[in-house]
């Protein structure tokens, strides 16, 4: 973790620093990509909790970068937790967000990429290196980013539920208490998608789906797609309307409005 200071930064360079770390992750994790040689391990004795060997290098790499341009920052990784830093600044690492995905061949994985201060994330990268797509957002930027064609990101401002579509990966959410509510919010809502882990948070940024809802996350799951959401107008929160950087359970939309009439229904008596 970082040191509870304000920290002093150069924003393009860490821009520039998050775009190398992609890189570094994109040539590992798209070497194994639906290739017969890739291998499986399951983390969770009472269930499947996967991880490949390109979970594990590919994080191993953007910290080997890190501690050659940026030694005084603090990480946090899903593969191998967290390091403390001195500079006030923290990068927050998943290397494969939906490794579910990853091994079953489908392109709604991403590495997801963020660097935070005390505050909260400042800046993210939402990367799906198979399709060559990156969803960035913070310090005045909000694009996606696919070759040389940059298109502006903009969350759309649906006015009621009736017209929103909602995402969430598990259908199952959380506990059974969280799937009761999701599926109560579900219900008001045009459409229901399920399974896209974080390519979701990059359609909401797009303004391509309204509504994110899911539970039980980690500070790395979704560091990166708040600073994406926030910049391009979208609002990320807990489901009490706390701040949601260090997980649990969260709720992104494309508006206040439609947050707010998504917020009431999750915490209705019995959810």
């Amino acid at each position: 973790m970082s040191l509870g200071f304000m920290a002093s930064y150069d924003p393009q360079e860490l821009r520039k620093t998050a775009h190398a770390l992609a890189d570094a992750a994109d040539r590992i994790t798209l070497s194994a990509f639906r290739q017969p040689s890739l291998t499986v391990e399951n983390k969770d004795d009472l269930g499947f909790d996967p991880v490949t060997r390109a979970d594990r290098a590919a994080e191993a790499a953007m910290r080997d970068l890190l501690a050659q341009i940026r030694p005084d920052d603090g990480i946090i990784g899903e593969e191998y937790g967290v390091q403390p830093g001195t500079s006030g600044l923290t990068w927050v690492l998943d290397p494969i967000d939906g490794t579910r995905a990853y091994i079953a061949g489908a392109p709604t994985w991403g590495t997801l990429i963020a660097v935070q201060d005390q505050t909260g994330p400042l800046f993210g990268l939402i990367a799906q290196p198979y399709i060559g797509e990156r969803f960035e957002g913070g310090f005045g930027i909000a694009d996606l980013r696919r070759g040389e064609t940059r298109t502006p990101l903009r969350s759309r401002p649906v006015a009621c539920l009736a017209e929103a579509t909602i995402l969430t990966t598990f259908p199952e959410v959380g506990t059974q208490a969280d799937g009761a509510a999701f599926h109560r919010l579900a219900q008001h809502c045009r459409l229901t998608r399920y399974g896209l882990d974080c390519y979701g948070y990059g359609l909401l940024a797009l303004g391509q789906v309204d509504l994110v809802v899911e539970a039980g996350l980690n500070a790395y799951d979704i560091a990166a797609p708040i600073a994406v959401i926030e910049a391009a107008g979208g609002i990320v929160t807990s489901w009490e309307g706390e701040t949601a950087h260090h997980g649990g359970r969260v709720l992104a939309a494309g508006s206040a409005d439609l947050h707010a009439q998504a917020l009431q229904i999750l915490t209705e008596p019995g959810s």
